[in-house]
């Protein structure tokens, strides 16, 4: 379930309702009644949650959903439990987004709103700059500065002696004691999940938060999205450098560090202590170990283990990799040499 400090949480809506919203067939009219709470992923769905499985590689986590319903395509009607009721639609993905937004909105500054929401609970020793805006129900904790022009949204909790600086905004997040964000930088905003609907390509709601532990640090004009379905996470004592993207439901352990320019696709985990250099791309799904270490530029593809050294583009073990470099490089001399000589 979304969490309702930063969406509105609506009435549950009918299996019947559902369908008509997205022109889906109802594979069991007679639990056209039943009602949907909320919207889950195949494999963390309830009950009382509606899913959706877009892709036949997902066909073990379909057939094992707890899920009280589920988008799937005419193919895959029949791989469902009978404990979930198919809506049949050609576009499953987008029939969610479509159940998501009936069910969820994010919470949103009314028009007209003071700076400071009445309702936001502010610790004594909070410092606001002039055009800083804080939203309702946010908490802003002792010894916080929050800078010029700076947002901070509607349900936002932050620590103590934090410090968000000029022009950040920080919405759907959770801040522990200590965070520093610098200028520019951009916390919780939807990641990129997008999918094919009747009327073109839309976007996917993202209904989780970004959780950021004592002491880390985002650097300027930074960017961390929210999570699709859970949390993006960054662990204690954590550097970002400037200029970095991570995305939705990324999870990085404590005491990392992510120079400039580092990319990190959705749903990656990075493993305590691992160190990134400027331009490592990271693609979604992978897994690095505890205390590996990331050359500049390197382009991640595969999971990385522990305690490992890589870089390249694939990225491979650094030894192999250097190793390969000058083989390339001397096989280039004699060839040129073997021409300059013809």
């Amino acid at each position: 379930m979304p969490d309702p400090r930063f969406f509105e949480v609506r009435p549950p809506a009918s299996l019947g309702e559902l369908a008509a919203l997205v022109g889906a067939r109802l594979a069991d009219p007679e639990a056209a009644g039943r009602l949907i709470q909320g919207v889950a992923s195949l494999t963390a769905a309830t009950p009382g949650d509606v899913a959706f499985c877009a892709d036949r590689r997902h066909a073990a986590d379909l057939g094992a959903t707890a899920a009280g319903a589920c988008f799937v395509a005419e193919v895959q009607a029949g791989a469902a439990p009978p404990t979930c009721v198919v809506l049949v639609t050609p576009l499953p993905q987008a029939a969610y987004a479509a159940a998501a937004d009936r069910l969820f909105r994010p919470w949103t500054l009314a028009p007209g709103a003071p700076p400071v929401d009445p309702s936001a609970e502010i610790e004594d020793g909070v410092t606001l700059a002039p055009g800083a805006v804080v939203g309702p129900r946010a908490r802003l904790g002792r010894g916080t500065v929050v800078g010029p022009g700076a947002y901070v949204g509607p349900g936002v909790a932050v620590g103590r002696d934090c410090a968000i600086g000029a022009r950040a905004v920080v919405g759907f997040a959770l801040l522990g004691d200590r965070v520093r964000i610098l200028a520019g930088a951009v916390i919780g905003e939807p990641g990129f999940g997008a999918a094919a609907g009747p009327r073109g390509v839309i976007d996917i709601p993202q209904l989780g938060r970004v959780i950021l532990q004592d002491g880390v640090t985002v650097g300027a004009n930074s960017c961390i999205d929210r999570g699709a379905f859970g949390d993006t996470v960054i662990g204690e004592n954590t550097k970002i450098d400037n200029l970095v993207q991570i995305g939705h439901n990324v999870v990085i352990g404590r005491n990392c560090l992510l120079a400039a320019h580092t990319g990190i696709s959705g749903s990656t985990v990075i493993g305590d202590g691992c160190m990134l250099g400027g331009r490592v791309g990271i693609a979604d799904h992978i897994t690095v170990g505890p205390g590996a270490r990331l050359a500049a530029a390197a382009g991640v593809m595969n999971d990385i283990p522990a305690g490992e050294s890589w870089g390249g583009f694939p990225a491979r073990p650094m030894i192999r990799w250097m190793r390969e470099t000058a083989t390339l490089t001397r096989l280039a001399r004699r060839r040129w040499k073997d021409v300059d000589g013809a």
